[in-house]
């Protein structure tokens, strides 16, 4: 079979995994040039993918026009006007699997996302490093006819800030930029705001820290943090994803959960330091290219059942404080020779 000359690359959701595709496209789109690619995803994720040669973007409405078994269909549709001719699923849920049973005599590619792997390593059956995110999807295009080497990789370019951006931020840069992103979706995963303020605090003296979150709560409790202390600005809720990215392609480091922000960050070839309490990096979720070195895991000594789930969303009530074990002292000196 001839190798495609378009690929649709499938990743609908969540944030970070959708980040986490960015880089690989990048270095499809450079080792392969002549060939086309369109990314299907959710409107919001549009951002990630700009300036990618030979990459473009196509809205799923799936709360709309593009939802259930019959919306899919129309997807479907819509997606052959393109004259696709391979399939590349990132994502390999319900929803694609319907959604490729339309494209009936395409060559159709489903990441392998290690299943049983990963609930071997949360059951304690092995507790090993298992393959990345990132080269899981990278073998869904060498099983399309193109390798990819993920080794050397390239970034873009850091970002001129508009003056929305300046006026948020301040266009001093005698400090260090240092973005710190203190939530995440599940409470195993999330170092404790206690904890983290003192981290902020320590930071302040010698930086511009500079905060990021979302929604009402994340946006109140950040506030907060930015009315304590000197040289820290809260910048959630005050920018769209597009300014954001800029922001951060201009930080010297990001400290994250173990979040879509370490992976946003890490596409953008910026240093991240991630925190890590109920999951692991064992389940193939660190962050693009960035050293082992620049993380600090909970004590498994402690709470030996680490990784307690995947994606954290399964913490036994007496892990829940586990990230207690990482001290605000030893986060404080790991980003700061970061820098």
């Amino acid at each position: 079979m001839p190798r495609p000359k378009h690929i649709l690359v499938i990743r609908l959701s969540a944030m970070g995994d959708v980040a986490m595709a960015e880089p690989v496209l990048r270095s499809f789109s450079k080792q392969y040039p002549d060939v086309k690619v369109t990314v299907l995803s959710r409107e919001a994720f549009k951002p990630f993918f700009r300036n990618l040669k030979n990459v473009s973007f196509f809205s799923a409405d799936l709360k709309g026009k593009h939802k259930g078994i019959i919306g899919l269909f129309k997807l479907s549709r819509e997606l052959k006007k393109l004259e696709i001719d391979a399939v590349a699923d990132l994502h390999n849920v319900l929803r694609t699997k319907i959604l490729k049973s339309f494209f009936f005599g395409l060559n159709v590619v489903q990441i392998d996302k290690g299943r049983q792997e990963k609930k071997d390593l949360v059951n304690g059956k092995i507790f090993q490093q298992l393959k990345s995110t990132h080269q899981r999807y990278a073998d869904v295009f060498a099983a399309l006819g193109y390798p990819l080497d993920l080794t050397n990789p390239d970034f873009p370019n850091r970002a001129t800030l508009n003056s929305k951006i300046e006026a948020v931020v301040g266009e001093n840069r005698a400090y260090k930029w240092i973005g710190i992103a203190p939530f995440a979706a599940h409470e195993g995963k999330m170092y404790p705001l206690e904890l983290m303020k003192n981290v902020i605090e320590a930071l302040s003296q010698t930086n511009k820290v500079i905060l990021f979150g979302g929604g009402e709560e994340e946006i109140r409790q950040l506030n907060l943090l930015e009315s304590e202390f000197e040289n820290v600005i809260n910048v959630a809720g005050m920018l769209s994803l597009d300014e954001e990215l800029d922001l951060i392609s201009n930080l010297d480091v990001m400290v994250s959960m173990d979040s879509s922000n370490a992976h946003i960050a890490a596409m953008l070839g910026i240093k991240v330091f991630t925190l890590w309490g109920v999951t692991h990096p064992y389940a193939g979720f660190y962050p693009f290219n960035q050293s082992k070195d620049n993380s600090l895991l909970a004590n498994r000594n402690i709470y030996p059942l680490i990784p307690t789930s995947i994606y954290g969303n399964k913490c036994p009530e007496s892990y829940t404080d586990c990230m207690k074990s990482i001290a605000p002292q030893n986060v404080v000196n790991k980003v700061e020779s970061m820098l």
